[in-house]
């Protein structure tokens, strides 16, 4: 995809996501119980899914290095991380404000959000790894197993709400999903309009770590041809 392509989907992105504040403080009506406080939803959701779906793709890049051994693929699953990571934070934040408001505190080892902590920390181990000092493809490696690994978690993240007694709420559980019609649809717009500017910014990510990657070889060809010169 070219720079003005994905310029094209961040900017439709942005707009549409303009576009949903309308939907969610104007159109969808205000929550009777908990009132205003329940808009965050329209962003803690969205956050919530982009971020499994980072996870995922990562551990596919992971699978496609291990198999074909080309660092093109460590590089998408290193930007899914990144940006999976910070969808999983921001999701960590606004889930916090939200259960504040809903049950009084702002955490509690709910199965569902001690799920969702530890595959934060899973994937932060997988940062952390990349930024040691090794051998390139011994790195990609490792990444790649974390990844794969990882990725376990994302399912009972996604139902531990149904699996185990939790207090968080299975908002698509029940048919209707207990949902008035224009929340539905401020829902699904929400996530749509996340989903652009998930994937212009992984794409520009994914770009940036490879031409990093590039110069970074271009350097170190260059160092290794002026020390050939000085002997």
């Amino acid at each position: 995809m070219t720079g003005s392509r994905v310029s094209l989907v961040a900017i439709l992105g942005g707009l549409a996501l303009a576009f949903c504040q309308w939907l969610i403080f104007i159109y969808a009506p205000e929550e009777q119980v908990m009132g205003l406080a329940q808009k965050i939803f329209y962003i803690h959701l969205p956050l919530a899914w982009w971020g499994l779906i980072s996870f995922v793709i990562a551990c596919a890049c992971g699978i496609l290095y291990l198999t074909k051994r080309d660092l093109k693929y460590d590089m998408y699953g290193a930007a899914a991380v990144e940006i999976g990571m910070l969808c999983c934070t921001l999701t960590l934040i606004t889930g916090s404000i939200w259960g504040r408001h809903s049950w009084g505190v702002w955490w509690t080892w709910d199965p569902r959000l001690t799920t969702a902590l530890i595959l934060w920390f899973i994937y932060a181990g997988c940062m952390a790894l990349r930024a040691m000092p090794m051998p390139e493809s011994r790195r990609a490696s490792l990444c790649s197993v974390v990844a794969i690994a990882g990725v376990l978690d994302v399912p009972l993240v996604f139902l531990s709400a149904r699996l185990w007694r939790s207090i968080h709420p299975s908002v698509f559980a029940n048919k209707g999903g207990g949902l008035e019609p224009e929340m539905a649809v401020a829902v699904i717009a929400s996530v749509l309009c996340f989903g652009l500017i998930w994937a212009a910014l992984l794409i520009l990510r994914s770009r940036q770590l490879v031409l990093g990657s590039r110069l970074d070889a271009m350097l170190f060809d260059r160092m290794m041809a002026e020390d050939e010169k000085q002997n």
